[in-house]
């Protein structure tokens, strides 16, 4: 069963770092004079830090020189890591590891796709790092999702056509991405919201390893016809 491999996004799906991300974001938009809210924060999911950025500004129709937003990026992210240099396994969303061990049994390879540039830290954190493959993070790519680059190379990391890999997301964004891949998209979160994924759970803990050993097995079958 070596011939299907998984790629994970990290926020929402393994761990959920979206509400630091909204308390630093929230932070920074109060210096500008302009409220920030977690309904805001939604449009920042799955997007690069740049993106989020342009966004926050757009909310607060606010125009700042290149200098300024660079500015912002570091103290934004220096903010951020206050956050999640506090993190352990706890904070590691129910079924996260259950799947993981699943996939351990089924002899199936798993790498990170995420657009997180911290990705690696947050993974260390929690005690996941050694478990995955490899690690696609902000740092390695060029385009963010829902651009397909982020799952691509971890297709390569992997050492599989794009075809035989499975991703799971948690936003609109990265499912996209993953159906722009060719990959198979496991939606984490609201179906009407991820509807253009192949398949929906409201999380990790309604995935069965039958589940999983059925889903490998057909698309090994449909790769075979």
């Amino acid at each position: 069963m070596n011939k299907t491999g998984v790629i994970f996004d990290l926020d929402g799906v393994i761990v959920d770092t979206a509400k630091y991300h909204f308390l630093a974001w929230k932070n920074l938009a109060d210096s500008l004079g302009f409220e920030f809210t977690e309904a805001h924060n939604e449009l920042l999911k799955g997007v690069s830090r740049v993106r989020s950025l342009e966004i926050l500004l757009d909310i607060g129709d606010a125009t700042v020189s290149e200098e300024k937003k660079q500015e912002f990026l570091i103290s934004k992210n220096e903010e951020y890591l206050k956050y999640i240099t506090k993190m352990g396994a706890d904070e590691i969303l129910s079924g996260a590891s259950e799947l993981l061990d699943a996939l351990d049994d089924l002899g199936i390879q798993y790498v990170l796709g995420s657009a997180s540039k911290n990705a690696p830290l947050i993974l260390k954190q929690v005690g996941l790092y050694n478990r995955f493959l490899g690690i696609v993070d902000g740092n390695s790519v060029s385009q963010a999702k829902p651009d397909p680059e982020v799952f691509l190379i971890g297709a390569k990391k992997l050492n599989l056509k794009p075809e035989n890999c499975i991703v799971f997301e948690d936003a609109i964004a990265g499912v996209e991405a993953a159906n722009r891949a060719n990959m198979t998209s496991i939606g984490i979160g609201d179906k009407k919201t991820l509807s253009g994924a192949d398949y929906n759970f409201n999380n990790l803990t309604e995935i069965s390893a039958d589940f999983i050993k059925d889903l490998i097995e057909k698309l090994e079958n449909n790769k075979e016809q």
